[in-house]
């Protein structure tokens, strides 16, 4: 297993899904085989939403993603450790911070709203608001567009957060030892499009620009 190949056994499920095509497994099968360990080849850290299900939109089996949940996909300091444990100790190849179109989330960050302890997860999110700087008018969900803006910046943002904070991922990345992308995934069609980086662009940013 290699970071890219990583990323093409996701593209492939993702084809799949959208075909309806789903490789046959059996569950109990996996069940046995990963009762004592577990091997996911990619750790996907990705909105808590209802209808954004790693497993299924990248039709893969039981151990085969480590699957990381907040809302808003949001790089948090335990979301962070998770992954760090699921490339060093698991060793999972891939990490992707995928996006969703429409997202709850997002949209609460571009409305400004407040929710008590939701305020806490949109503070993660207000700096890929801020960071869209193309909108000039009507900067909140009722326009699609911002929010499409800023639902990309949001996954870049959360990328750059989790290598500033994380030596273990940072240094794998760039030692090719694994991968990261980003990825955003269209509610309407489930479609999976993936946003890489390129490894040494990723190592070269100023860490300390980026907002926690």
């Amino acid at each position: 297993m290699t970071p890219q190949k990583a990323l093409e056994f996701l593209r492939e499920g993702n084809e799949r899904f959208l075909k309806n095509l789903h490789l046959n497994r059996n569950n109990l099968q996996l069940v046995n085989e990963t009762a004592e360990k577990q091997f996911p080849f990619a750790a996907i850290l990705s909105c808590s939403d209802s209808r954004v299900c790693a497993e299924l939109i990248f039709d893969q089996g039981l151990g085969d993603i480590f699957s990381i949940r907040l809302a808003g996909n949001i790089a948090s300091v335990n979301a962070i450790g998770s992954m760090e444990y699921a490339v060093k100790e698991l060793d999972s190849k891939l990490i992707v911070v995928m996006g969703h179109s429409n997202c709850g989330a997002v949209r609460g960050a571009c409305d400004n709203i407040s929710l008590d302890n939701l305020n806490a997860l949109l503070d993660h999110i207000y700096p890929a608001v801020e960071a869209e700087t193309e909108t000039r008018e009507n900067r909140n969900s009722s326009n699609k567009q911002f929010v499409a803006n800023v639902t990309r910046l949001n996954v870049q943002h959360h990328i750059q957060v989790t290598l500033q904070k994380s030596n273990i991922i940072r240094t794998m990345v760039s030692s090719g030892a694994i991968g990261i992308c980003g990825a955003i995934y269209d509610v309407e069609t489930g479609k999976v499009e993936f946003i890489e980086y390129h490894p040494q662009k990723l190592m070269n940013h100023e860490w300390h620009a980026v907002k926690a």
